[in-house]
């Protein structure tokens, strides 16, 4: 139990001091099980005093709850974690168990406050206090962003562009000043608030309008409001319920916006009349494994509308200079196709892995017209996007694994590549609002090198650095070293792996390396710089990222062969690189930790199960543990979507076995397991509150070793943690404390 009191300006402390005497007398006696105790006095909270030595690890209660399906009768007696009202969690006995976990959380924290500060300080020495981005035009405007001192939060300028008096839908551009105005201050909006993030901002077409989207609780529920821009108003009522996705028509006249369901899934796409304040549906989603998005072609001439799940999509179009027109069908779903939509000059582009996995870029002269191939993908070639400019197309791709950017000249009929400096590294295109300039931005990192915005000079040739991420209190990539190793799979497959260090840091020296992975959707993790990192490898860690199957890190079939069927590799690849190094003498099994979030989450899960000795310690971030009665309960938005990823164990007794003999949750054993860390957010739609939360009460009721186990639910965020830039930081230095623990001493409950 903790005992958490506030002292409060003007109270008293004898009083304080009598009341946390009789708590602790009731403890003693027993009369107070589970409680937090919080003294308010005139509505000031003050400091928080810490908890007794003596907190003992809260027990769920086990109840009994079956479920049969295919013939196979499980039992899971920690259902009841699940408020039957989800989303709304309101049941006392969940949050209860919720917050007797969160204070035993803070206990254990509190005994390393000093070290975690001390982290936490570091990180927030390498960043500015104050920051401005890179400023870009967009239409008829100049916006750019900014990071005032010691904000959380970043306030957002516009002006007129210089040098151009018209936009190009012939809006006159007056007034023109060369001074930034506010546009939108995040930082004001977000305060008194525990979590806030902006999804859209947007200025209509003719300047007038600004049209923004927010969440305040981390449940990915956006609000959209329509400011007046120059008297600084709402001019309609807030549309609650959205994704956050916003698109304006050309005579700003129309704003589209989607819809999520009660269940969060993006279902419908409306259209709000500004001038009329009335609203009507577009187009519905019917299909409940399907989800919704919207977009803008890159020269602004449609609107695009997306339903798809993680394999098969269809896309519908809207002129956005004939906003009331029913959406145009370009091509109709087919089990497996994938494709995505982008339109510029007199051309659609479409990239589509209809002939090749790795995905073509195709051209048509319009929608009905046969699809022209233009540059077609291959087992070594890989097609990510593609995005049009007046006379370019910028295509980006992995060749071998490693990120190119190429440059199309339709004119010349010219293809070439942007080169980069490095052997390793990440390389996007960026943020281009603009059809017709004469650069591309584009993002590159690596492993040593900061975060880097640069224009690539379509005249010139040459990449112009336009910000690299600034680390106030010094940095020298000279003094880090980075190794990409092929490390050789149990089926005879080589699996890319990231490796960092300080220089100095040697093998064969039983020092303390940790291993990170994800391995799911095709999302494969580049190798990219971390500002937090760096208080581990000034530690003397060693930083690697296993590059496993289920990424798409080689190309879309070694997405293919990490899922369904084939899901274990994933699992088998990342303990194959945990062996390599251990074996290879780069840590060993007390100095080799690991961590996962999401479906890497999974990830962790799964390994600990099947290899708990082979670690000193396991972080697992909003854990996607409970794999088998996700997938069985379509009262989530995200199961039928996710089917096609992990398979259907509703329709499907072979998928049913297959994800109940590795889903984590389902295989705890009573096994000794290495210390671990857990987290969740009561708001998550992704990875519900619940999977950490029964995973970590499964594990303390069956594992038989006495390893610390602690679990932080966020009761007031989702998916992505606490959302202010500092804040989201302490989080990283409570994980590096954790890991400075289970690398140092033995970990007791």
């Amino acid at each position: 139990m903790t005992i958490i009191l506030y002292l409060v300006r003007n109270g008293s402390l004898l009083q304080v001091k009598k009341l946390y005497r009789t708590c602790i007398l009731a403890l003693l006696n027993n009369r107070i099980a589970q409680t937090q105790i919080n003294i308010f006095q005139k509505g000031h909270m003050m400091t928080k005093l810490p908890a007794p030595d003596w907190v003992k690890p809260p027990r769920a209660v086990r109840r009994s709850t079956t479920a049969t399906h295919h013939g196979d009768t499980r039992c899971d007696p920690y259902c009841w974690l699940k408020d039957k009202s989800y989303p709304d969690v309101t049941e006392p006995h969940i949050v209860e168990y919720l917050e007797a976990e969160n204070a035993y959380y803070e206990s254990v924290m509190q005994k390393g406050e000093k070290t975690t500060l001390a982290i936490f300080e570091e990180i927030k020495a390498r960043i500015p206090a104050s920051e401005t981005g890179v400023p870009w035009r967009d239409g008829a405007y100049e916006y750019r962003w900014a990071f005032e001192e010691k904000a959380q939060y970043r306030t957002w300028y516009y002006r007129p562009a210089r040098g151009d008096l018209f936009n190009g839908d012939g809006y006159v551009i007056t007034d023109i000043d060369d001074s930034w105005g506010i546009l939108f201050n995040e930082e004001q909006a977000a305060k008194d608030l525990d979590y806030f993030k902006l999804s859209a901002l947007s200025v209509s077409r003719c300047g007038r309008y600004l049209a923004y989207s927010v969440d305040t609780d981390g449940g990915e529920r956006f609000t959209v409001y329509v400011r007046d821009i120059k008297t600084g108003q709402e001019i309609a009522t807030p549309i609650t319920n959205t994704s956050g996705e916003i698109i304006w028509s050309a005579d700003s006249q129309t704003l589209f916006y989607t819809v999520v369901s009660k269940e969060w899934r993006p279902y419908k796409v409306c259209a709000y009349d500004v001038v009329n304040q009335s609203h009507c549906d577009i187009l519905i989603e019917n299909d409940t494994s399907f989800f919704i998005h919207i977009g803008a072609t890159s020269d602004q001439q449609y609107l695009t509308i997306r339903s798809a799940d993680h394999v098969t999509s269809e896309y519908h179009v809207v002129a956005l200079r004939n906003p009331d027109k029913a959406p145009a069908l370009i091509k109709a779903r087919r089990a497996g196709h994938d494709y995505y939509v982008d339109h510029g000059g007199d051309s659609f582009v479409f990239r589509s892995n209809k002939d090749h996995k790795n995905f073509s870029i195709y051209t048509a002269s319009d929608i009905r017209a046969p699809w022209e191939i233009k540059f077609a993908g291959s087992d070594q070639r890989y097609i990510r996007g593609v995005q049009t400019f007046k006379n370019r197309m910028i295509i980006q791709e992995r060749i071998n694994g490693l990120d190119q950017i190429a440059i199309y000249d339709l004119i010349k009929d010219m293809y070439e590549y942007i080169r980069f400096p490095e052997r390793a590294y990440e390389a996007l295109i960026g943020h281009n609002p603009m059809y017709q300039q004469g650069h591309v931005r584009v993002t590159y990192t690596s492993l040593v090198t900061p975060a880097s915005v640069f224009d690539y000079d379509f005249t010139s040739k040459q990449l112009v650095l336009r910000k690299q991420q600034d680390i106030p209190s010094g940095y020298n990539a000279s003094d880090y070293e980075t190794e990409r190793i092929m490390v050789p799979a149990s089926d005879g497959a080589s699996v890319p792996v990231s490796l960092v260090y300080k220089k100095g840091w040697q093998k064969h020296q039983d020092s303390p390396l940790h291993l990170y992975g994800y391995g799911a959707y095709g999302l494969g993790i580049s190798p990219a710089f971390s500002v937090a990192r760096l208080s581990l490898l000034d530690r003397g860690f060693a930083y690697a990222i296993a590059h496993i199957r289920g990424g798409d890190e080689l190309g879309y079939q070694w997405y293919e062969d990490g899922k369904l069927e084939k899901r274990e590799n994933t699992f088998n690849d990342f303990i194959d690189v945990a062996q390599y190094f251990i074996s290879e003498g780069y840590s060993t099994k007390r100095n080799l930790s690991i961590s996962g979030g999401s479906a890497g989450g999974e990830l962790i899960g799964a390994v600990v199960n099947q290899a708990p000795n082979l670690f000193a310690a396991a972080i697992l971030h909003v854990p996607f543990v409970d794999v088998l009665n996700t997938m069985l309960d379509t009262s989530l938005p995200l199961t039928p979507i996710e089917w096609p990823e992990w398979g259907n164990p509703i329709a499907d007794k072979k998928a049913y076995q297959h994800i109940k003999s590795y889903c984590p949750y389902t295989n705890i054993k009573a096994q000794d397991y290495p210390p671990m860390m857990v987290t969740g957010g009561l708001n998550d739609p992704r990875v519900t509150y619940w999977e950490p939360a029964k995973w970590t009460a499964k594990l303390r009721h069956t594992k038989t070793d006495h390893n610390l186990l602690i679990m932080k639910i966020n009761m007031g965020a989702g998916h992505g943690g606490k959302s202010g830039r500092f804040e989201r930081y302490y989080e990283i230095a409570e994980e590096y404390y954790f890991l400075l623990l289970a690398h140092s001493i033995l970990i007791n409950e």
